[in-house]
């Protein structure tokens, strides 16, 4: 498995979807999600799931019973996903999904759906925050990679998340092996379903966003 996983991500990065360094420093920073996750999730979404990081390695390496949907609006991206899910094995706890987070938010087969909605690098804090919202249900949770020179305040402030359902947010830092550094990721639990208006028409939330 990990062979296979390594060689699918080496291929995303040929691909563009992936950024530089070591495949194995990407394996492992998106296995710093499994630290901040509350509990194994039942159902699991991955926001912007695009190169497989770092939903295709948590439903490869953890959590074998959770059922995942790779979220991803580039059908270049989701064609190597769905090659991606069948060569690991994953096809029958896996599905991938073609399609903008705004409009898949209103989807009765995914609003409220998920324990869990993780995404990396998907997009701005109050843009991942929207669309992320919908698709909890209350008590389910968030997690985002974050940058760890920004104060938490600033960038997930406690109004506009409280809009959407969110509490406050927390700070994550999972130490690296042999000294790297942490990966720094923010965990927002849903304390009460958003408005039906969430998430708002396509490019909306980047253009007016929340906060």
């Amino acid at each position: 498995m990990t062979a296979s996983l390594t060689e699918l991500l080496t291929e995303s990065r040929q691909l563009g979807f992936l950024g530089p360094g070591p495949v194995e420093d990407h394996i492992w920073r998106a296995a710093a999600y499994l630290a901040a996750a509350p509990a194994p999730p039942a159902r699991a979404l991955d926001l912007g799931a695009g190169g497989g990081l770092p939903g295709l390695v948590l439903a490869a390496t953890a959590w074998p019973e959770t059922h995942w949907c790779f979220l991803d609006g580039m059908s270049r991206r989701t064609s190597f996903l769905e090659r991606a899910v069948a060569k690991l094995g994953l096809a029958d706890r896996v599905d991938v999904v073609t399609e903008r987070a705004e409009l898949t938010g209103h989807d009765p087969a995914h609003r409220g759906a998920y324990d869990l909605v993780v995404a990396r690098s998907f997009a701005a804090p109050a843009v991942a925050a929207e669309c992320a919202a919908p698709l909890l249900r209350p008590g389910g949770h968030l997690v985002v990679s974050e940058p760890p020179e920004t104060p938490l305040a600033e960038r997930w402030p406690a109004e506009g998340l409280a809009e959407l359902g969110f509490g406050t947010p927390e700070a994550v830092a999972v130490p690296g092996p042999s000294g790297e550094e942490p990966t720094h990721l923010v965990r927002l639990e849903l304390v009460a379903a958003p408005a039906d208006r969430y998430p708002r028409r396509v490019g909306i939330p980047a253009k007016r966003p929340l906060f």
